[in-house]
């Protein structure tokens, strides 16, 4: 059985030491170890290691790099189990010792499912537009269980995401002035269901903010849509100029007085 020679510390690890082995066939490197493993198996100078001994003690010191890894991992921020399992796996590390590391940070409270789930939807909603569908969708993504998701987002209150909601419309009156009424709004509603807001969030969201353009503001979005159509048909003229004007405009949300008085407008220049 080899034997115990040295033990030195690692020079880039004051927690880690390197212990030497002898075979019977002088003093060589036999394996690197964390200090907690080293007092658990009383590694020490003269020690015989057996070859299960040996295993066992690479085993212990596997779990306990994976676990170091994942404290690291979790010092940054806040992980889901999930996260956890598929950081240490992308680390390449045996799927046991995941699962070992894993319950032992959940003993320790470092992983907590239902308070990473809390304190995700909170900050989500304290510092993005999100609405709950988007957050359910990404707390799902990372593999929170349905009734924790379901627990979590009544921190997420009614009142709140209307609130945001408005605030989004607000934002995207700008971004899309320059279409009809008709077209601004379904843009707006698009852009709110994709962020993950209910109809009903958006409905009532819209009853709070008026989304109506002023007459020149209509009209300008008018003149900006309706000269983008001229461009495209004016080799055309008569009526097939006039049909395929009102045609390209009214699918764009005006009405059909709006077309006209752009038209007659082009055929005073």
């Amino acid at each position: 059985m080899p034997v115990v020679t040295k033990i030195t510390t690692q020079k880039n690890s004051g927690e880690r030491y390197n212990v030497y082995l002898d075979y019977g066939k002088g003093e060589e490197f036999g394996f690197g170890v964390d200090e907690n493993v080293l007092i658990k198996y009383d590694l020490k100078k003269g020690r015989e290691l057996d070859e299960f001994e040996l295993t066992e003690i690479q085993y212990a010191d596997d779990e306990k790099k994976a676990y170091n890894l994942a404290i690291t991992y979790l010092s940054y921020r806040m992980r889901s189990e999930k996260e956890v399992h598929d950081y240490l796996k992308k680390k390449e590390i045996n799927s046991t010792i995941i699962q070992q590391v894993i319950q032992k940070l959940v003993s320790h409270r470092y992983l907590n499912d239902e308070e990473f789930a809390k304190a995700f939807v909170l900050t989500q909603m304290n510092t993005t537009s999100k609405g709950p569908n988007v957050i359910q969708r990404e707390l799902k993504e990372k593999g929170i269980s349905d009734s924790i998701i379901t627990l979590s987002l009544c921190e997420y209150p009614e009142e709140q995401q209307i609130q945001t909601a408005v605030k989004l419309i607000e934002k995207l009156k700008g971004k899309y002035k320059k279409l009809s009424q008709v077209m601004m709004k379904q843009k707006m509603e698009q852009a709110l269901a994709v962020k993950g807001y209910s109809f009903s969030i958006i409905q009532e969201a819209f009853q709070r903010t008026n989304t109506e353009k002023e007459s020149d503001e209509a009209w300008e979005a008018l003149q900006y849509q309706g000269m983008k159509v001229h461009r495209r048909f004016s080799k055309y003229e008569g009526w097939e100029y006039q049909q395929k004007m009102k045609q390209a405009l009214y699918r764009k949300g005006f009405s059909i007085d709006q077309i006209q008085s752009f038209l007659d407008s082009i055929e005073e220049e």
